[in-house]
């Protein structure tokens, strides 16, 4: 019942609650982000939705272009820029998800929406992560983010869906407060983002 009608419901509300209450700091963002990435303020990428179906994410884009001599882009702590460093930093780049939200391809809760190229990776638990809609936020991502291994993150996304409830939900959504001001986990180990699943060998 909290799955199939209560949680989809409550999703759409709250994006529309949160794009309102949100707006003035939505345009702040978008005017800055189009100074500081040459017009561009957003960043669209496919990713695997419920069952596996394709949909573009979107996001505010932190990073800039900047290639090297080769045209390849550079290493992502010099795209970073001062600006993108404090919209990662306080998760305002994932402020235009709620888009995502409004259009049915997420949840506010669920697991994170990953790369495509993933989905032959994981072991059949693993791929269990797909059987409900993708999140702005999660289970994972208040229990460690970019900041723990990809087995533990995997293993924390399969005990959502297997525990799915309204207290769970908003337990998740309070941690995840908690987790914005504090700015934990965001980046991984030893780098400015999480580094790439290669699968479990």
């Amino acid at each position: 019942m909290y799955i199939r009608l209560i949680k989809p419901s409550l999703d759409l509300l709250s994006a529309l609650i949160a794009l309102v209450l949100f707006s003035p700091l939505f345009i702040i963002v978008l005017i800055l982000l189009i100074f500081n990435n040459n017009g561009k303020p957003f960043f669209f990428q496919e990713r695997p939705g419920k069952k596996g179906k394709i949909f573009k994410v979107i996001k505010f884009k932190t990073m800039t272009d900047k290639k090297d001599s080769n045209g390849n882009l550079l290493p992502d702590a010099k795209r970073l820029t001062p600006v993108g460093k404090f919209v990662r930093k306080t998760s305002l780049d994932e402020l235009p998800q709620l888009l995502n939200v409004l259009k049915g391809d997420m949840s506010l809760v669920g697991p994170r929406p990953l790369l495509p190229e993933y989905l032959s990776l994981y072991n059949e638990v693993q791929k269990k992560r797909h059987d409900v809609k993708p999140g702005i936020t999660g289970w994972a991502q208040v229990n460690g983010r970019n900041a723990i291994t990809w087995n533990k993150k995997f293993e924390l996304d399969v005990w959502y869906v297997n525990n799915i409830s309204i207290i769970l939900d908003i337990k998740i959504l309070l941690k995840t407060i908690l987790k914005v001001v504090q700015s934990e986990g965001i980046n991984g180990v030893n780098a400015v983002t999480t580094e790439k699943y290669t699968g479990n060998n």
